[in-house]
């Protein structure tokens, strides 16, 4: 797995552009083996938050100073106050951290739109359908992972959230992982179904779905995330 880059990468330690490429592409060159194995998470939601940031940076310089490093003692803050403001002020530092910035963000755009193309190329081969007859109160319920040739599932539990930010309206979910199940031709989803309800009676009605892998992706690092992801758009769209 890659080591994370710190959210202050840009700013903490030594600020030369040769450096910085180095830490940059050492991380980048981590990310791009996961990649490679179908490892998506947290890796892309890692890239979009730096780049993001670096974004910001480039058409806000003024953020700058925001970033640089300030573990300081209550007795050193205004000293240290005003030589991280003559830092900002430099124009040859200022200069190394536009270089870096230009360099940096084609990297990690050109890395998360491989990232997207492994997302979709993994949203096309799952399915989701709900097993047995859906309830009006689709908030919250219960999903089951399956893998393509598999008879384990694994059985999660899960609650929609909405929160606000900058004015707009999120969903997102909650999840639980319950147990792993085995199917047979005995045993099928409709009866783990019946099975959690009986043992579960917190939840008397619940939604409930299966989600399908075609093809064998990592369950922690793909497989679940985006399969979360898909669930809050069918979710949302069946609520519409």
């Amino acid at each position: 797995m890659a080591s994370p880059l710190n959210p202050h990468w840009l700013t903490q330690d030594w600020i030369d552009f040769e450096y910085k490429k180095y830490v940059l592409l050492a991380y980048l060159s981590e990310v791009k083996e996961n990649f490679d194995r179908v490892q998506l998470y947290p890796f892309m939601s890692d890239l979009v938050f730096h780049y993001q940031n670096l974004v910001k940076f480039r058409e806000h310089k003024s953020l700058l100073k925001e970033n640089f490093p300030k573990e300081l003692s209550q007795a050193d803050f205004e000293r240290l106050r005003l030589r991280y403001e003559t830092m900002v002020d430099d124009d040859g530092l200022m200069q190394e951290l536009e270089a870096i910035v230009a360099f940096a963000i084609p990297q990690f755009k050109e890395l998360i739109e491989s990232g997207k193309d492994i997302y979709e190329y993994v949203a096309e081969h799952i399915e989701i359908n709900p097993v047995g007859i859906s309830p009006l109160r689709l908030e919250e319920g219960y999903f089951f992972l399956r893998k393509a040739k598999k008879s384990e599932v694994q059985v999660y539990e899960y609650r929609m959230t909405v929160f606000e930010q900058a004015s707009e309206m999120y969903r997102g979910l909650q999840t639980q992982y319950l147990e792993t199940a085995t199917l047979s031709w005995v045993q099928g989803v409709e009866h783990l179904k019946r099975d959690l309800i009986r043992r579960r009676q917190q939840l008397p009605n619940p939604a409930t779905y299966q989600i399908y892998a075609k093809v064998s992706v990592p369950l922690e690092a793909t497989f679940l995330p985006v399969a979360k992801r898909m669930l809050i758009q069918h979710l949302t769209k069946a609520a519409a």
